[in-house]
């Protein structure tokens, strides 16, 4: 049997620090990746967190808003509502005034024409109303006059006005001359028994504000009748005997 060569032996140098070192900048990288990836965690999460409370709060107070806009329009409407009404029942009342005020008038008109106070009673000044023409300084006065039925005579006259008032922050009184028609320059005439409505026209100055109507109703016979009655009393309709003043006796 033949010998067999020696093997081939090749030595070589195990480098056992180089693989150390290798194996600690492998584990330092590691290591520093982790950390990048926590610090970037750290700011993207100290940068997105502020961002989503702020836009929660944001949102918390717009809806705030929005339900305070809501209740103010909500008040707006109320009051609107309210307003309305106020101002409904307030002409409601007002009109319930004017009638009651007429019914009374009418009462005392049909009371005193029949007599139902069992009393004999003259001449009378029952209504004045004033009411203006549209466009001008016109104004249609009508006096209303009564007597008693149980009197049974005709009566007649003249009845005149004349007007008070401010002019150039002074009283001023106009006689029924400087506002009567020129027709009816001696007054308003009636002649009746039982009772009669006389209608006239009275012209105002521009620079004049009248406070008060002087109303003079002379019978043909018998006592006169004076009367003051305030301007926005007659515009109402409602006359105001004032101190002084008296209607014909019988």
């Amino acid at each position: 049997m033949g010998s067999r060569p020696p093997p081939r032996l090749v030595v070589r140098r195990h480098d056992d620090v180089g693989q150390r070192w290798r194996r600690l900048w492998w584990g330092l990288g590691w290591l520093g990746s982790l950390l990048a990836v926590g610090l970037l965690a750290y700011f993207l999460s100290a940068h997105v967190a502020p961002a989503a409370v702020d836009h929660r709060q944001q949102r918390a107070l717009q809806a705030q808003v929005d339900d305070l806009k809501q209740q103010v329009a909500n008040l707006q409407r109320a009051a609107q509502v309210n307003d309305v009404a106020t101002r409904a029942l307030r002409g409601t009342l007002t009109q319930r005034e004017k009638e009651l005020s007429a019914l009374r008038a009418d009462l005392g008109f049909y009371s005193r024409l029949v007599g139902g106070d069992g009393q004999r009673q003259g001449l009378k000044l029952q209504e004045v109303k004033l009411q203006p023409i549209t466009g001008s300084r016109g104004w249609t006065l009508i006096l209303s006059l009564t007597q008693n039925a149980k009197r049974g005579d005709e009566t007649s006259g003249n009845a005149t006005v004349s007007v008070e008032g401010l002019r150039n922050d002074k009283v001023v009184t106009l006689d029924w001359p400087a506002l009567g028609d020129g027709a009816q320059k001696d007054g308003l005439p009636f002649q009746f028994t039982y009772f009669q409505q006389l209608q006239g026209t009275i012209v105002l100055p521009a620079d004049f504000r009248p406070t008060r109507l002087r109303i003079h109703i002379q019978p043909a016979t018998g006592e006169a009748i004076s009367r003051a009655v305030a301007w926005s009393a007659a515009l109402s309709g409602n006359i105001t005997t004032a101190e002084g003043d008296r209607d014909a006796q019988p």
